[in-house]
């Protein structure tokens, strides 16, 4: 764990968490607390239930049982503008209106914080303006959307959520249809979001990114956290083999763990 992250406030508890749809069980008694500062990877195969969860933080499902927890408060008692000032998220969707212009789009971050009397503030503006230089789209600001490729849209959409200026940062699946060079720069920005003092939780598929980059690493299975704590100690090839049911080499680069599988480095 980063220096000074075990002392840091809790901003964000689940508390035995439970989820299905229908009869299906996708969540089961998941308690998980994230704290400011810290960037946190939560991993793990398709279907294991890592959207979901992150839907359920962000209050856009409500659990079958079990308490989501904003500060001390249920996340379920705010406002969706209320909670917006506290929680943003970059959903998986890129569904946006294609005659919308960037600039626009971007905008959107700062509903959470109009007011009939203060809509286009100087703010506003200056958090429009920092978030679009931060993913470098400023020169797409008076784009239409449906002319942007799908990482264009992407970068736009991650700086419509850092204009929104939450405590949190949810990403679900940030890198989706990013080339390498922007996907190492929106998962280092995301990095320096949470070095302000944010608490980032990302969903991501690509293992050695999230040892790259997050402070911490919780590994799913199931719909059931399988480990949670430092890349080292949740990346080994027992629990890999064990989730991804793989037997792998592990590598250490720098920061980076990266899994090989076992017969392609005998």
């Amino acid at each position: 764990m980063k220096a000074g992250v075990e002392n840091a406030q809790t901003v964000l508890t689940l508390e035995d968490v439970t989820f299905g749809y229908g009869g299906n069980a996708v969540l089961d008694t998941i308690s998980l607390a994230f704290r400011s500062g810290e960037f946190v990877a939560i991993v793990g195969p398709n279907g294991c239930g890592k959207s979901t969860l992150l839907k359920i933080m962000a209050g856009l499902l409500s659990p079958g049982h079990g308490a989501i927890k904003l500060d001390d408060r249920p996340v379920s008692s705010f406002s969706r503008k209320n909670l917006a000032r506290h929680m943003a998220m970059l959903a998986q969707s890129n569904e946006a209106p294609a005659g919308m212009v960037v600039c626009d789009l971007v905008g959107m971050g700062r509903f959470a914080h109009e007011g009939w009397l203060s809509r286009g503030t100087a703010r506003d503006i200056a958090h429009i303006d920092a978030a679009m230089q931060t993913m470098a789209v400023t020169d797409l600001a008076d784009r239409r959307v449906g002319e942007l490729s799908g990482g264009q849209l992407q970068r736009c959409r991650m700086a419509m959520a850092l204009a929104q200026d939450a405590n949190i940062l949810l990403l679900d699946e940030p890198t989706n249809h990013l080339d390498l060079k922007h996907q190492y720069a929106l998962l280092e920005t995301a990095r320096m979001q949470a070095a302000t003092g944010r608490a980032v939780i990302a969903v991501l598929h690509d293992l050695t990114h999230a040892s790259l980059f997050a402070d911490r690493i919780i590994l799913m299975d199931g719909g059931k956290v399988l480990a949670d704590g430092a890349p080292a100690d949740v990346l080994t090839p027992e629990n890999i083999a064990a989730v991804y049911g793989i037997v792998t080499v592990a590598k250490t680069f720098g920061r980076a763990i990266v899994h090989l599988p076992e017969s392609a480095v005998e």
